[in-house]
This record gives C-alpha cells, structure tokens and sequence, in this order.
C-alpha cells in the first residue's frame, strides 16, 4: 500500500486555544482535533496467542523503557518495581544484570554518546539520572516540572518537562534555562543536527526548537495521536501515530511531513537501526514488532515477529542488528536475530 504523502500547513505556536466543556468542541488551534486533548498511550495487548520469536529473558517486572549502547555492549532495561535500570551484557544476556537503583521509575532511556552515559528520566521524581555504564553508577541531577525524557545535545542534555510545558537545558547538573512558549505537553525532545525538535502528545504536534534562541518554534499536527520517535540518519524524525494507525516521517529543515504510512495494530514503541536503515515498530494491539526499511521513497515491511505480552518497548543493536522487546506487563525481554 503507497503512503499519504502529506505537505501539511505549519502553524505559529502562538495559535489560541477555545475552551470548552465537551471533547466535541471545535479547537480554534489548528494543530488540534478537541478543546479537551487527552494524550495517546498504548493500546491494551490482547492474551498472547502466538510464541514469542528468539528468545525471552525472564524479568517479571514491568519494563518502562530499553536502550542499547553498541560501544560498551550494554542493554538497560529499566523496571519499575523496584525502581532500577538492569544493565545487560549484550554479548552474554545469560549473565545476571547490574542493578542501579532510580529515585523512581524510568519514564525513557537514552543513551547520552557512544559509550554513555545512559539517561533515566524519572517523571514525577524531578530526577534525569546519569547511568554510568562502565560502573554501574548512578548520578542524580534535579529538573523540577516532571522530566519525561531526555537526550544528549552537543554539550548539554535536553530534558522534555512535561508538566513545565518546555524543555530545560541541563549543564552539568544544573537546569541553565527552560525553553517554553505554545506547548501544552512537552513529552520527547529529539537532536536532529544543529536542530531539536519537541513532541507535544496533548497539542498533538511536533515543534522546531531553537536551542540557541531559547525558543519554540512552528510547530506541525502529527496525526491523530502520536505517542513516540527516533532520528534516523537522514535526519528526519520518525513518528509513531498511535491513535492513527501509522508511520510519520517529519523533516525538519523546514518541518514538514513527508509520509504517513498506515501501520495498523496500533504503533508504539519505535526504534532505528541506522546499520541497516531499519526502523522497527511495536503493535501493542497484535502483539508484534514490525521491521519497515526506510531509506527508500516509502517504508517497507521486510520484517513482522510475535512478540511478548504488551509490547511497550523496544530497542535494536546496530553491530548485530539484533532486536529487543519488552513487556510493560512483566512478560519479559524478548531478544530476535532477524
């Protein structure tokens, strides 16, 4: 199936909002679909039907988010009870974990650079924790407003606040600024280049952020309920459209939207692996992992795995090209050699 190929209108983020008592109301905001925003999350997963492939590492926790550093062959897991990033051998998943414990549960991992840190955001803890991966270290940095997500830029560290409505620029451990204005939800930030952009779940939009200005700047609808993204190598950032059943894919010099491409089974967790331009989707509705190749003019299956029981998260190892799933339910880590 050929995608919509999409040239959206851009609009300030200056747009007013209508208030309203009903999810009915007309928004005046272009970039929104009700007065009432209400963030797309993941789809409940039905019971499993079908095993799982590769192999599952036994974790009965919930895993809240997983991330691959290819340098030290390392993959954190982070699980939410007790709260703590379990670092992985890559190289010998058999091996029993290091444990870091987290001041609360991880909203998102990121790894900072090649070799880490890894970054464990913790939400309503007002934490970004540097995970050291060599020693199994964990430093805490204070960014009050409910830090969601973050990731390495340049020198510093891009933090989206959610409930501070920005995105806080941490040196060292300390919050140099707050870049805010029009959001109503700032849920991932992403370095793209010279650039950043910022996903704003509620408004349901994706926004160029100025870094050096300390501005937010136009911004662009990003389907019907776009949940998560990556950065692939031609600098495009790549969107899951859960609440739209598709594939977004967004430049950002200028910010336009390239593609939308229907994945049903209700999109999710996403993940790229830029050795072989794949970007693998998570289909929380089905149960699934989806790799599309994404160097061509549209996205195409060249993958489809069962997964474990709701699969929230994913991570790839571009040495090996091998994928991880995990379960937001306690089903485990899921690993597969495509």
């Amino acid at each position: 199936m050929r995608p919509l190929v999409v040239v959206a209108l851009v609009v300030s983020t200056g747009a007013s909002l209508l208030a309203g008592c009903s999810s009915d109301a007309q928004p005046t905001d272009e970039l929104m679909l009700s007065s009432n925003p209400v963030a797309a999350t993941a789809a409940r997963s039905p019971a499993q039907t079908k095993t799982p492939a590769g192999t599952v590492l036994p974790l009965a926790a919930p895993v809240t988010a997983v991330a691959t550093d290819e340098r030290t062959r390392t993959l954190a897991v982070a699980v939410s009870t007790p709260p703590s990033v379990q670092l992985y051998d890559l190289d010998g998943l058999d091996a029993a974990p290091r444990s870091v414990a987290l001041p609360g549960p991880a909203t998102a991992l990121a790894v900072a650079a090649p070799g880490g840190p890894v970054l464990a955001s913790t939400g309503d803890k007002n934490a970004v924790v540097r995970v050291d991966l060599s020693s199994a270290t964990a430093t805490p940095a204070t960014v009050d407003g409910d830090p969601v997500a973050a990731t390495g830029y340049r020198s510093d560290t891009l933090v989206a606040v959610r409930g501070g409505k920005g995105v806080a620029v941490l040196r060292g451990d300390g919050v140099q600024r707050v870049i805010s204005g029009g959001l109503l939800s700032a849920d991932q930030v992403y370095g793209v280049g010279d650039r950043a952009v910022v996903l704003d779940r509620l408004r349901n939009a994706v926004f160029q952020l100025d870094v050096a200005q300390g501005t937010v700047g136009e911004g662009l609808r990003a389907g019907q309920g776009a949940t998560n993204g990556v950065v692939d190598r031609f600098d495009r950032v790549l969107v899951t459209d859960t609440r739209g059943g598709a594939l977004l894919a967004f430049s950002v010099d200028p910010l336009l939207m390239r593609q939308r491409f229907p994945v049903p089974g209700s999109p999710y967790g996403i993940a790229y692996d830029r050795e072989r331009d794949l970007v693998w989707v998570t289909l929380t509705e089905t149960n699934e992992v989806v790799g599309f190749a994404v160097a061509g003019e549209e996205p195409v299956e060249r993958h489809r795995f069962p997964t474990v029981v709701q699969p929230d998260s994913v991570a790839v190892d571009p040495v090996s090209g091998r994928v991880v799933v995990a379960s937001g339910t306690g089903g485990g880590v899921q690993v597969v050699q495509p």
